[in-house]
């Protein structure tokens, strides 16, 4: 019996998505609980989950555009902004009442405006140390929701729309390298958070190599097919890509501005070829089913929303009481905590309003590993 390609993609994407997770978890132990790499080189560069994550974002949501201009079916923007919403803001906003009503135990050295978390622009001008920081992540995502849809409409309307588009994604890349450049060559790393990390200029590009695949899905199906053909080639080109990338953004990043200028995009377009990878039947990361992979997977924005403030607030309790935070059994237990107050999350706030969304905006139901990043 041939394989079942769909669960198959969704696997390897749930995989990934999977990984993109425990990363962020592994950087912000160590950021906010240990103060230390725990968890060695991998937690040092854990950071980059949130790159892996915007490069599946760029991916799934662009697929879902694409795919419906490519079938020339109508792209109805008001349905299309709704199941986003219904996506994305009941657990943000439970999560922002949670910051306003408990700051004192949540913690953060400031607060932005509540307007700016009500319109997701709180990225600009954010430092680190300030309240629910990690929402930085989310407002790229949200103003990437509303920007590539409106972008796409104006570009079937051009003559040529796919070489227009095509020099957008290069052009767009391109003008995150420059931004960053321009930031380090303005402010160095004195102002880095609220320049470069955080900001909107400095890393929107690195959705981009998502929507780059899913415009050869649906506009360039022979060269697509012909690139999946080569799954286990592409897994170790990315994980090589990876490493390398990783490494020297390990050595220099954020220092220079060589590795600040290029290591985001580089670090998005390797994690792409992984992304490709996991979409080819004929990889390993598409064909092997890691245990839990899935569960993850579903939670992981749940999970990324919550786990920042368990974290801050276990942290100078465990210190008082003399636990040491990088034995084993103590990580093991906040990360348990975490996922399981992530599950909470995802069953009585997210599910409600996705059952909701399902019945006001029904589709052909996705596979499992094709839900779309937060």
């Amino acid at each position: 019996m041939p394989p079942n390609n769909a669960l198959i993609r969704a696997s390897g994407l749930d995989t990934l998505r999977a990984v993109a997770i425990a990363l962020v978890l592994m950087s912000h132990y160590g950021g906010f609980v240990s103060g230390k790499d725990t968890f060695g080189v991998v937690g040092s560069v854990g950071w980059t989950g949130v790159d892996l994550f915007f490069v599946l974002s760029g991916y799934l949501i662009g697929n879902q555009i694409l795919s419906a201009i490519a079938r020339k079916e109508a792209l109805s923007l008001k349905a299309f902004f709704a199941k986003r919403l219904l996506r994305t803001l009941p657990n943000y906003y439970f999560m922002l009442a949670l910051y306003f009503l408990l700051p004192g135990l949540l913690g953060g050295s400031s607060t932005p405006p509540l307007w700016q978390f009500l319109t997701f622009t709180q990225n600009f001008g954010l430092a680190y140390g300030q309240t629910f920081t990690h929402s930085w992540s989310l407002c790229i995502e949200e103003q990437f929701y509303l920007l590539l849809p409106l972008m796409t409409l104006a570009v079937v309307r051009c003559k040529r729309p796919l070489a227009v588009a095509w020099c957008l994604i290069a052009g767009a890349i391109g003008a995150g390298m420059l931004a960053r450049g321009s930031a380090f060559a303005l402010h160095e790393y004195d102002a880095f958070s609220a320049q470069t990390y955080y900001s909107t200029w400095c890393r929107f590009d690195e959705l981009l190599p998502g929507v780059a695949i899913a415009m050869l899905k649906n506009f360039h199906g022979a060269l697509y097919e012909k690139i999946l053909a080569k799954g286990n080639l592409l897994l170790a080109a990315g994980l090589a890509a990876v490493v390398a990338t990783l490494y020297c953004v390990k050595q220099e990043w954020p220092d220079t501005m060589l590795s600040t200028t290029f290591g985001f995009s580089l670090v998005a377009i390797s994690y792409a070829l992984l992304v490709m990878a996991a979409l080819s039947p004929t990889s390993l990361l598409a064909r092997v089913r890691v245990p839990g992979a899935t569960q993850l997977a579903l939670w992981s924005y749940a999970i990324y929303l919550i786990h920042k403030p368990i974290f801050m607030v276990a942290a100078p309790r465990l210190r008082d009481m003399k636990i040491d935070v990088n034995a084993p059994l103590t990580v093991l237990l906040l990360f348990t905590v975490s996922i399981f107050a992530g599950w909470l999350l995802f069953r009585c706030v997210e599910t409600p309003f996705m059952q909701l969304r399902a019945r006001w905006y029904p589709s052909q139901r996705a596979p499992a590993g094709l839900v779309p990043a937060a």
